[in-house]
């Protein structure tokens, strides 16, 4: 199949303001992490908003190697972090992936895996089903890691690998241990309340992946909450975010998500009982404070989706916005390594918050980490079709978890516990990898590792 040549439309793509913020002085370079693995200039954040401005200005066409530059950026958000001049690096990324979706022809192999994904995973009813052939066939997630294991070992990777064969084996490489038991795990119920005196009643995102493969996360904050002193509403009726859609470039059905999960919480009680939205997955919630940009040009939206991205917190932000702890904390002797979810902490700015949460857990030691500002190669859908890249990242992560020897791995978004997990098999170890909550949760009930966990 021939590209199709065809420049950068400005229409509902990036904005030329926001690029023109870029002094090109090279601070994001290093943080960076496909130009830590290539150092190629086209593979950095000042290089792709050279190509969007070149794009936007017909001097670049979206050919496959254009496209391909921008495919391969994380969305980490690194170099928000290190941009002295507050380049919204955000926004951008994700209006010129919104364009390369509207306007580039993809592959037909490329096309259909991407659609797969996006009419399974958004739904959990979907995907319990997607994963029911590992309940019953667990053989084939097996075999797959060590095909893929042998497609990757001793290979030099400067480029990613997309193969549909890859994209499976890696697929399959990363997938969780699921049950039927684990898979039918009872929702959070749709109220919790509160433990004494009611502190406030927010409400809590359960999430699409969330759901399904770590119910227990939504459990341990629900608990947590209530302890606290929150009433916890967590309404059955609501799905998926828009997240995944969202840092993918397919905006249409990411504002399709919103809508959706505004009603939703609107109707369990957002702008009357219900002070804060909750929520536990890094990814969700960065998504999720941009509602207000993300429908701005909706009308009748624009001002619900500001006023509820107004609402939304961290799990970790709200429990440390509430002030000293009430339920009381008893002691876990555990060292702990606690991971940057990037969302978490490039996207929202949160890098205390889970910190202190650990921290008040009488016994845990936190270990630092080398480059743990660098992501570990999750990003959304992006281990799914950059495996190879995402590969390299998850190993290099779980070296330097692996040089603390912690007892326990702290991540604060699903992605990143699967991301960890999967590489940490491969380096022949198995970890704890639970969320903050859950520990904080364990601590308050008086549970260990082995006892709760």
């Amino acid at each position: 199949m021939s590209e199709r040549r065809t420049p950068l439309q400005p229409s509902d793509g990036p904005d030329p303001a926001l690029i023109d913020k870029c002094v090109h002085c090279g601070f994001c370079l290093p943080s960076c992490p496909t130009y830590m693995l290539w150092g190629e200039e086209m593979d950095s954040p000042r290089g792709r908003i050279y190509l969007m401005k070149a794009g936007l200005e017909g001097r670049a066409e979206m050919t496959d190697g254009f496209v391909g530059h921008f495919d391969a950026c994380l969305g980490c958000m690194a170099c928000v972090t290190a941009c002295p001049s507050g380049v919204q690096y955000a926004p951008l990324i994700e209006a010129t992936r919104g364009r390369i979706e509207r306007q580039h022809s993809r592959s037909l192999g490329d096309r259909l895996f991407r659609s797969a994904i996006f009419a399974v995973m958004p739904f959990p009813a979907r995907l319990r089903i997607a994963l029911l052939p590992l309940v019953v066939f667990g053989w084939i997630r097996n075999v797959g890691r060590v095909l893929w294991a042998g497609q990757s070992a001793g290979t030099e990777r400067t480029r990613p690998t997309s193969g549909i064969v890859v994209r499976l084996l890696a697929m399959l490489d990363l997938a969780p241990r699921v049950t039927l038991a684990s898979l039918l795990v009872p929702a959070v119920p749709e109220r919790t309340p509160a433990i004494g005196e009611r502190r406030m009643t927010v409400g809590l995102l359960t999430g699409c992946a969330q759901r399904v493969l770590f119910p227990k996360v939504n459990r341990a904050t629900a608990n947590v909450l209530a302890a606290e002193g929150c009433d916890v509403i967590a309404p059955a009726t609501q799905g998926c975010c828009g997240a995944l859609a969202l840092h993918a470039g397919r905006l249409d059905e990411a504002r399709a998500f919103a809508r959706q999960t505004i009603a939703v919480f609107e109707r369990a009680g957002v702008g009357g009982d219900i002070g804060h939205i909750v929520v536990n997955a890094a990814g969700c919630g960065s998504s999720m404070k941009e509602y207000g940009q993300l429908l701005a040009g909706d009308s009748a939206w624009a001002e619900r989706a500001r006023a509820f991205s107004a609402k939304v917190r961290d799990a970790s932000e709200i429990v440390d916005e509430l002030g000293p702890p009430r339920a009381p904390r008893h002691p876990l002797k555990l060292r702990v390594a606690y991971q940057d979810a990037c969302h978490l902490a490039h996207a929202q700015g949160i890098r205390q918050a889970p910190r202190n949460l650990l921290a008040s857990i009488p016994g845990v030691e936190l270990l630092p980490i080398a480059e743990a500002d660098v992501c570990c190669g999750s990003a959304g859908i992006y281990n799914l079709v950059e495996p190879a890249t995402a590969q390299q990242l998850g190993d290099r992560k779980a070296g330097c978890l692996a040089a603390v020897t912690p007892d326990v791995v702290a991540s604060a978004n699903p992605g990143c516990t699967l991301q960890i997990a999967a590489a940490a098999r491969r380096r022949g170890v198995e970890w704890h990898i639970l969320h903050p909550m859950e520990i904080l949760d364990l601590s308050i009930r008086g549970k260990t590792l082995e006892s709760g966990g």
